[in-house]
């Protein structure tokens, strides 16, 4: 049986691929043509205009390339932009944003014992805090505070802080941290989109209409590709954060976080600076490795317990206490404590497994009720779990899963649905 949580799984694992795949032609461009620039020398006999240029090899053949400060004096009749990356990585993105966190925000939104917030109210502040974060930073930029990058950089970590905390006293921490990784991945789309490209097409547009173009310009597109190229590395930990709860289930996740955009600099200072031919700063990769130190040290400080009243059932989501009361949860929660919590415990007791897997605990019912989705994909529909069916789950236990959670989502989805209905009979008479 194909159901919706089988489809969307597949939907999200495309999906995801495609963000993957475009992502790489995005950063390798990107982390290319910034290599390319620090490299450019001057060369004698260069034409007019052109400030740098560099002799490279590769795949069997020679390449030479000139760079013009601002532009050649007529418009080449073949002209290659690079755009559709930078495009494609924020949609697919975002596309993932909505499947995952939107349409599945009671899973992977929202922790009442964070914030408790209505699934509306949830979306509403994930995707006002992206319109946010463009707005306030492209203000910044233009403002006469802008005008001093160091200063601008500086100013710019502390905003980036304050959301690392700020999310994480609104969402859950898987969430947090991924949310983190959108504002600033927003931020270096939009500086593509409305930034970067508008000014080289007022460029393009004067060398075809025969005018000089404004250097302005081009030093304006200089600043935010700059921003770009050392935001890159931490919005990519902060993508794959949500596959380690070491990083983003640690009471100082938002520190943790903050520390990654650090080592993002530390990290890009050395090869800009390797490919400037300014020398090969190593001492970066010493401040890198505390600062990377101080991170796993944060991580092992222990939480503290949040607490709870029954087993935290009290604290369960209306989507995570309708799979608690679907038929067949009680033996379903016995099957997973007794095949499942060795490992994915507080304290786990299975050899060579220091924390729970991912961060998923299934020691009590709550717990259980609350990993609903995951249980049903990994030892429901596949037999991922346990890993090589160590604790020997049975064929008919792996029935039973699938069974309960059927019975759970369909709760789900009619009083979604109920909702719905709800709000359409009662906006009208509001209005």
């Amino acid at each position: 049986m194909m159901d919706y949580t089988f489809w969307m799984e597949w939907v999200q694992f495309a999906v995801r691929w495609l963000h993957v795949i475009t992502a790489i032609a995005w950063i390798g461009s990107s982390f290319y043509f910034i290599a390319l620039d620090l490299g450019l020398t001057p060369e004698s006999g260069a034409p007019k205009g052109v400030t740098g240029a560099a002799w490279q090899v590769h795949g069997g053949g020679f390449y030479h390339i000139q760079k013009y400060m601002v532009a050649p004096e007529q418009m080449p009749s073949r002209l290659t932009w690079f755009k559709w990356e930078s495009y494609a990585t924020w949609l697919s993105g975002f596309a993932m944003l909505i499947l995952l966190y939107w349409m599945q925000a009671q899973f992977f939104l929202i922790d009442p014992r964070v914030m408790d917030l209505s699934v509306w109210q949830a979306v509403a502040i994930s995707a006002g805090s992206l319109l946010f974060g463009w707005i306030a930073y492209d203000l910044i930029c233009k403002s006469r505070f802008g005008e001093d990058n160091t200063r601008l950089m500086l100013g710019l970590y502390v905003i980036l802080v304050a959301m690392a905390w700020g999310y994480t006293q609104v969402f859950s921490g898987r969430a947090a941290l991924l949310h983190l990784g959108a504002f600033t991945a927003t931020i270096m789309t939009a500086n593509v989109f409305l930034i970067i490209m508008p000014n080289q097409r007022i460029v393009v547009a004067d060398l075809k209409a025969g005018r000089a173009p404004d250097p302005k310009y081009g030093k304006i597109a200089k600043q935010r590709s700059t921003h770009n190229n050392y935001l890159t590395l931490p919005v990519i930990f902060l993508m794959l954060s949500n596959h380690y709860p070491l990083a983003f289930a640690s009471q100082y996740n938002w520190l943790i976080a903050s520390l990654i955009f650090l080592m993002g600099v530390t990290i890009r200072h050395f090869f800009n600076t390797h490919h400037a031919h300014k020398g090969s700063p190593w001492w970066t990769w010493g401040v890198t490795a505390v600062i990377f130190g101080l991170i796993i040290w944060l991580s092992a400080i222990p939480k503290p317990d949040m607490g709870s009243d029954d087993d935290g059932m009290a604290m369960l989501t209306p989507a995570e206490a309708r799979f608690a009361a679907a038929p067949g949860f009680e033996d379903v929660s016995d099957i997973v404590m007794g095949r499942c919590s060795m490992c994915h415990a507080s304290e786990p007791g299975f050899d060579g497994i220091g924390r729970a897997p991912k961060g998923i605990h299934l020691e009590t019912p709550r717990e259980v009720a609350a990993a609903a989705r995951e249980i049903y994909l990994q030892a429901g529909l596949s037999d991922a779990m346990p890993p090589g069916n160590l604790s020997f789950m049975e064929p008919q236990e792996r029935a039973a899963i699938r069974k309960w959670y059927r019975a759970g989502e369909g709760h789900v989805q009619a009083a979604q649905a109920d909702q719905a209905s709800t709000a359409a009979q009662v906006l009208p008479s509001d209005s």
